[in-house]
């Protein structure tokens, strides 16, 4: 007889962990299937300070490894597979991977975001050659060299203060004449010494032979172009781009009721599909943090639950 769980979450960030931890506590028959390691986005920030309860200096991959935690407690399964297919109309959700195929009940998405490219000339060339978008994956590559960060949000500032650590000097590229990020977090990176700033500027162009060597900034006020080179005993320098990020949603691209690439849900994070929930930064939300995405797959896990008894045991 194949097996059918009660949920299958597709997602290993808060989102998808939370939702696991919540599910299999309540007994039900849980499977978490991610393509990579748990975690998402998160694993690549080196600072948790707004996530409530968290211990004093927790960090992303912590965190993250406590929810790995619980959910093993509470009994859910995990695989890593890639979901490249399904079929969710019907009450038994078919779920097509590249390794094998899941059935379910129900079904808890939770595929979250994708760093967002500059999307200019070269960048794809050098990435992991001087092109990054996680500086707690690649900052200890740039010790004592220079660096630059291009965005101007949260996550921006964030990781250029965490940079500051490794390297000699940061430069916050940012396309406005003000940051974005949130005001506590802004004095921070006043203050300190080893961060610089370039405004109203974004980068053009990227070139090296092998490596990053040098880029070319444009300057949206003066429509000026100006290159920057690496320090001659250098070589090379970081570019870590932190611009925002997209929704991970293409498979469910004509099934599900989306808007600009974002899984339209209601409160209880129920898609247009039933028995099909949304949670976490897949779906269309006003604010996108680790605590919204671990609420999001709590309310999902108990909404699949309510479905699964109300629903389903018709």
């Amino acid at each position: 007889m194949e097996k059918v769980y009660d949920v299958v979450i597709i997602g290993a960030g808060p989102a998808g962990l939370a939702a696991g931890i919540y599910a299999a506590r309540s007994k039900m028959k849980t499977l978490i299937v991610e393509k990579e390691k748990p975690g998402g986005q998160i694993v690549i920030t080196d600072e948790v300070a707004n996530y409530p309860g968290s211990i004093k200096d927790a960090t992303g991959p912590s965190l993250i490894a406590r929810m790995v935690e619980q959910t093993e407690e509470f009994g859910a399964e995990r695989v890593l597979d890639e979901v490249v297919d399904l079929e969710l109309n019907n009450n038994i959700k078919i779920l097509k991977g590249k390794k094998e195929n899941y059935k379910a009940k129900s079904v808890i998405i939770a595929t979250g975001c994708k760093p967002r490219p500059i999307g200019c000339p070269g960048e794809k060339e050098f990435i992991g050659k001087g092109v990054s978008y996680c500086a707690t994956c690649d900052a200890d590559f740039f010790q004592d060299f220079e660096v630059y960060v291009v965005g101007g949000g949260d996550s921006a500032v964030e990781e250029a203060l965490y940079l500051s650590k490794f390297a000699r000097k940061v430069t916050i590229i940012h396309r406005r004449e003000e940051l974005r990020a949130a005001k506590s977090i802004q004095q921070k990176a006043f203050k300190n010494e080893k961060i610089h700033f370039i405004w109203n500027s974004i980068v053009k162009e990227i070139k090296g032979e092998g490596i990053v060597e040098s880029m070319v900034l444009h300057n949206r006020k003066t429509g000026e172009d100006t290159e920057i080179f690496a320090d001659e005993e250098d070589g090379t320098f970081g570019i870590f781009v932190f611009i925002g990020s997209d929704p991970i949603t293409d498979l469910f691209e004509g099934v599900l009721d989306m808007d600009n690439g974002y899984i339209k849900t209601d409160e209880c994070m129920r898609t247009n599909i039933s028995g099909v929930f949304a949670a976490g930064d897949c779906r269309l939300k006003p604010l996108k943090q680790v605590v919204t995405a671990a609420a999001d797959g709590a309310i999902a896990a108990v909404q699949a639950e309510k479905y699964i008894e109300e629903v389903l045991s018709e």
